[in-house]
């Protein structure tokens, strides 16, 4: 059982019929019903700075906040900031230009940013709770996979090894900007997608990396999976990093958690095996759908997002288990 699963064992268990979503799917966000065709979705979402420029941290802190909402199929209404901050840096002008990336890219959602929280912490934490509205009967939730579903990610992956360069010094300022560009861009043009071709499951891929949250869905959908790691599209950079070394504890315990659930065929070499799990910021959609609606779901992404690779299928097999050829 991971430290996670260990955790949620001592929260209260659910009982109320609006509760659609909860923590026991390991889903994206809560989901609570408020009349038979509305319900809310919300999330929060913060973390540390994972690059030095305090604009482009704040633009990917709020992408990432408002990617769980676009991941429900929901549409978001408003944000809320979260912030830890020195207080001996506040005359600096450092969380000014925090906050006013995060205000842009809620802006380019469409949404208000209608208040917030903050504390004196020594570490700069930024973040958002992220509200949001769907129709109970149209929201995707990761726990929906079926047995002949297509496996569509619409971001490239490799955002950990890169910010872990980045700490290091030595990630090329090509590949910075690069990254940037995706980390900071809206999962809205997929979520709106895969709504429109009937997506079954889906769920953004962050913390847990590709093959966490793969399984997480898989575990949820009671299904398994087979995955094609040369079809798994890549951050310019990320592969030579992850070979030089630059890998972040995080993905590390999350190719350590998932040891018994991940078979590697000996073709899959260990740096595409570390950057398989990843452990991403702001990534893209991981996005179940039925085969024969594939064809809708690319066209529907079309140019909306920074990629649209199918990357394996879902098959029948023990829960949760992944085959990487």
């Amino acid at each position: 059982m991971s430290e996670l699963a260990q955790v949620l064992r001592h929260v209260a268990p659910v009982d109320d019929p609006h509760a659609l979503v909860g923590y026991s799917t390991g889903d994206d966000a809560a989901v609570y019903r408020i009349t038979a065709d509305r319900a809310m979705v919300v999330t929060a979402d913060f973390f540390t700075p994972i690059v030095d420029d305090p604009y482009d941290f704040g633009r990917i802190a709020a992408a990432n906040a408002l990617s769980d909402i676009y991941a429900m199929g929901a549409r978001p209404l408003f944000v809320l900031n979260l912030v830890a901050f020195p207080r001996k840096l506040l005359g600096e002008g450092i969380l000014e230009t925090i906050l006013r990336g995060g205000g842009e890219v809620a802006h380019e959602a469409g949404v208000p940013t209608l208040g917030g929280h903050s504390i004196d912490d020594p570490e700069p934490k930024y973040g958002m709770v992220a509200v949001g509205e769907v129709h109970p009967d149209r929201m995707v939730t990761n726990a929906a996979a079926q047995p002949g579903d297509v496996l569509v990610l619409t971001k490239p992956i490799g955002s950990g090894v890169i910010a872990t360069a980045i700490k290091a010094g030595t990630a090329s300022k090509g590949v910075i900007d690069a990254a940037v560009a995706v980390m900071a861009a809206l999962n809205r043009g997929s979520g709106e997608a895969m709504v429109a071709a009937g997506a079954h499951a889906a769920t953004d891929v962050t913390g847990f990396g590709l093959l966490g949250h793969l399984h997480r869905m898989l575990v949820a959908s009671g299904v398994a999976a087979h995955l094609r790691a040369e079809a798994v599209p890549l951050l310019d950079g990320a592969r030579e990093l992850a070979a030089a070394g630059h890998v972040p504890g995080g993905t590390q315990r999350n190719l350590a958690d998932l040891a018994s659930h991940v078979d590697f065929a000996a073709t899959v070499d260990a740096t595409a095996r570390t950057l398989l799990g990843d452990a991403q910021t702001s990534g893209g959609l991981l996005i179940s759908v039925p085969g024969d609606r594939v064809a809708t779901l690319l066209r529907e992404i079309g140019g909306k997002a920074p990629c649209a690779a199918v990357i394996g299928s879902v098959i029948e097999g023990r829960p949760g288990h992944i085959q990487v050829e």
